[in-house]
């Protein structure tokens, strides 16, 4: 992750959470958090039990970013952002946990002449993992139109190219969708089994094989044994796990996002 992406991310996370940036530049951000980010992000579960419990106004922290160290960056007080930093694994883990199903919405490049209508479209972002004695992650990126039913891949893709705000712009309005969001969900789902089907599924032939070959030397080792001693067992268990083909689909999000005609 380049740390444009990085500063790119960290902006859209606190906008998107309804924080103030009280200073952004090339080098680093300071952030004005509200109350239910700093509960998030800053460890003080005793002060705010304490102001909920006596009535205080209270008074969350600022946070200050640095994002490319310089000579303005050196004496200051704040935290260093590049991949690995524990605050910006913090705020994925955060991202992930807020932002598991989102709603938003796109706002037109320029003036409207009149109201423009936003369609439905369905988002999910999956990781196919195919696993034996390797590993190979496939992330997939679908979208299904709520209105046709038309469905198409790397959607996360189409919607970087977008602009997108969690409240519907001036003068727009939302279609409802015609496919309602279990039936949409299930669609999705009936097209990652298909997507899976028609995968090549040499591999797991491949670590079927290995395995088998692996087990018929823990048998000749053991050959001669009148009773097979409980390590057999053990390693025979180990071998299954090791080379056992299997497929696993995880969600790492979604959401509802109405989107412009020309987008679809």
């Amino acid at each position: 992750m380049q740390q444009h992406e990085i500063r790119r991310f960290v902006e859209r996370y606190f906008a998107a959470n309804g924080c103030t940036f009280l200073e952004a530049n090339d080098d680093y951000m300071t952030v004005q958090l509200t109350a239910e980010m700093d509960k998030e992000l800053m460890n003080r579960p005793f002060y705010w039990h304490y102001i909920e419990r006596t009535g205080g106004v209270p008074q969350p922290m600022q946070l200050t970013l640095i994002t490319r160290p310089s000579e303005k960056t050196n004496k200051l007080k704040g935290d260093r952002l590049h991949f690995g930093a524990p605050r910006l694994h913090q705020l994925f883990r955060s991202a992930q946990k807020r932002g598991s199903f989102i709603r938003l919405y796109e706002e037109p490049d320029a003036p409207l002449a009149g109201n423009a209508a936003l369609h439905p479209w369905l988002g999910m972002n999956v990781v196919i993992s195919y696993e034996c004695d390797r590993k190979k992650d496939d992330i997939v990126s679908l979208g299904l139109h709520l209105i046709s039913g038309t469905m198409i891949e790397s959607f996360h893709e189409r919607l970087r190219e977008r602009r997108l705000t969690p409240k519907i712009p001036d003068y727009c309005f939302t279609i409802s969708p015609l496919i309602k969001l279990r039936s949409g969900i299930s669609r999705l789902e009936q097209y990652i089994r298909g997507r899976i089907a028609a995968d090549d599924h040499t591999w797991a032939n491949e670590a079927r094989q290995r395995w088998a070959d692996d087990l018929a030397l823990l048998d000749e080792f053991y050959k001669d044994a009148e009773e097979k001693p409980e390590c057999y067992y053990i390693e025979k268990e180990a071998l299954e796990k090791q080379y056992k083909p299997r497929i696993t689909v995880s969600v790492i999000n979604g959401g509802l996002f109405y989107l412009m005609p020309h987008s679809s």
